[in-house]
Order: C-alpha cells, then sequence, then structure tokens
C-alpha cells in the first residue's frame, strides 16, 4: 500500500450520518500535540465538537472525560469519531478498537511502529465502512503545494535534507520518543519525508542509514540518511534532536532550472535563491486543513491512507548501522 484514498465499504451508511452536523468527535491522548493544534482546530472548525476525551494523565476543561478509549465509547456511544493523538506505540489497537465500534479515525503521525499494522487499519476501515484519515500535517504546510507544482516541470539533481531542533524545547518530558516504537528522532523527521512523498512523483528508496542511539535509550537521537529516487537522484538527509536555537527545517533541491529551497518546515518557498511570497502559517494552519480534509473524507464516505513516510522508515531502519552516544537526560 502506497498511497490510497478508498471508497468505504457500502454498508455502513456513511453518508447519511455525515449529513448529520456537527460531528462529534472525542480526542484519545491529551498531550501537546493535542492541546496545541487539535483543540484549537477542532474548536474552529463548525463541523466538529469535542464531545469527550480519553487519556490516564490528562484532561481539558468544561469536556467530558475518561481514562481510556474504551471507556470514554462505552460512555458516549454517540461520539461518531475519534482523534487518536496517543504515543504511536498503542494507536494500532486503539484504531482498531475504534473502527470495530463504528467510529470514523484520525491518525495523527506517525501511525503506528508498523507498516503491515497501518495496513490492516486500512483494510479494516474498508470492510467497517468507516474513515480512517492518516495524517500528515508537514503535507498541509502552505508551501509544499506550490513546491510540488514548480517541481513538476523540472529534472531533479540532488536533494539535501536538514531536519533539526531543540527535542527538549519541541518535546518536553515525552519519554515514549525513546522506548521502542517511539521513533526518537524519526518522529519529527518523518515530516520531511513525508513532504519529499508528497513533492516527489517517484517512489523513494532508501540506501544506508547511520542512527546516533543514547545508550540509555531504543531509539535514535540523530541520524544520517542517504536515499534515491527510482531513476537515481540522489537524497542526503540529517535529522538532530541536539540543535539548540532556532529550529532548521528545510529541504533544499538542485534542479535543470536552479535551486528550490523549502524552509521553515514547508511554510516558506525560495525559488533560484529568491524568496517567494508564502504566508507564515505554521500548525495552526495545517491542522485546520487536516481537520476540513477528515470532514470531506467522511462525507464522501472514503479513507484515505498513506503509507510512504512510515514505509520509508521502516527501509532505513532495515538498513543502518547504530552508533552508541552519550545518554540523553532531558
Amino acid at each position: 500500500m502506497a498511497h490510497a484514498t478508498l471508497k468505504a465499504a457500502s454498508g455502513g451508511g456513511i453518508r447519511g450520518e455525515a449529513l448529520v452536523q456537527p460531528i462529534r468527535i472525542g480526542i484519545v491522548g491529551v498531550g501537546k500535540i493535542a492541546r496545541d493544534a487539535h483543540v484549537p482546530s477542532i474548536s474552529a472548525n463548525p463541523a466538529f465538537v469535542l464531545a469527550a476525551t480519553a487519556s490516564p494523565h490528562g484532561e481539558l476543561p468544561g469536556v467530558v472525560s475518561f481514562a481510556s478509549l474504551e471507556s470514554m465509547l462505552d460512555g458516549v456511544p454517540e461520539l461518531a469519531a475519534v482523534a487518536l493523538c496517543t504515543p504511536p506505540q498503542v494507536r494500532y489497537e486503539a484504531a482498531r478498537l475504534a473502527l470495530e465500534r463504528g467510529k470514523h479515525v484520525l491518525l495523527e503521525k506517525p501511525p503506528c511502529p508498523s507498516v503491515a499494522g497501518l495496513e490492516h487499519l486500512s483494510a479494516l476501515a474498508q470492510t467497517t465502512g468507516r474513515t480512517l484519515y492518516q495524517t500528515w500535517h508537514s503535507q498541509e504546510a502552505p508551501a509544499v503545494a506550490r513546491a510540488a507544482r514548480e517541481l513538476s516541470g523540472r529534472t531533479l539533481k540532488r536533494v539535501r535534507v536538514t531536519w533539526q531542533e531543540d527535542v527538549r524545547e519541541w518535546h518536553p518530558g515525552q519519554r515514549w520518543l525513546w522506548e521502542a516504537g517511539g521513533f526518537g528522532v524519526f518522529d519529527a523527521g518523518i515530516n520531511a519525508l513525508s513532504i519529499l512523498t508528497r513533492i516527489i512523483p517517484e517512489p523513494l528508496l532508501a540506501r544506508s542509514a547511520r542512527l546516533h542511539v543514547p545508550e540509555n535509550c531504543a531509539t535514535p537521537i540523530a541520524a544520517e540518511l542517504t536515499l534515491a529516487t527510482a531513476s537515481g537522484v540522489p537524497i542526503e538527509a540529517r535529522f538532530d534532536f541536539r540543535h539548540p536555537g532556532t529550529p532548521r527545517w528545510e529541504i533544499e533541491i538542485s534542479t535543470n532550472r536552479g535551486p528550490l529551497t523549502l524552509a521553515d518546515g514547508g511554510a516558506t518557498l525560495r525559488l533560484a535563491g529568491a524568496r517567494a511570497a508564502t504566508p507564515q502559517v505554521f500548525l495552526g494552519g495545517e491542522y485546520a486543513a487536516i481537520y476540513r480534509r477528515f470532514c470531506e473524507l467522511i462525507a464522501r464516505g472514503e479513507s484515505e491512507v498513506d503509507a510512504r513516510p512510515l514505509r520509508c522508515v521502516a527501509d532505513l531502519y532495515l538498513l543502518a548501522t547504530h552508533v552508541t552516544v552519550e545518554a540523553f537526560a532531558g
């Protein structure tokens, strides 16, 4: 499975349900990304109403809260959809339960630590007649679509990705990052890979990876990667969670018509060294677009699942050499 937009099974009656607005949605996992991006986007979209949350460690003022997804589904049976903002290690089980209970599901990125798991969820959504929307918020950054249009008329020569940030600032206290299945620096780096799969129409093939793993962690804090397009265009990437100060989220592309650079995580486009006029809209705009798309998919009775970024990470892990570095304290 690569990128797939699938009609849900006809027996689910999705279209009739989608006409009942607003869509009552529950958030599972009340952590930083839920508070920073999901809650404001749901509140600003009249197609949705936040009806409940499920989290063993947090709740939101004025919203009915439960300690688990199962108790939320039992306690608010009229929920139509759930947004899964848990750590990725438990998303497969949560998504499977929600789909089996007849709910539409929005999955945060990265979806789960298993390509096979994501493929099974896609098949389950088809069987149950529910919408499964695997989100990649960086694909919704304001300059990404324009970059894809620009590249459609160019020949690529080389790609260089620099994705660096301070993990203590952007992921404070998130110990799950460093546990098996937590992705480590790939939790951020997969954003870059999702942009590449959006703007480059060819398959991306992993070539090599060097992962820097703290001695007290199971996942990498930094990585040097090489990939290539199916036609042989080389791609070099550097991911690093140890970068102090201003983050650097940048994709530089050499083409036959000059350079093209996506900066600021896909919010800014520069062509041949000149900055293109692009609105500076970050997570708020990206997640607003995600919830608009989720509503459209529910109304159309469709699912949208793009496994390419996850598969790319899995392939890089298969090829990787590991270097032990000093313990992480954060």
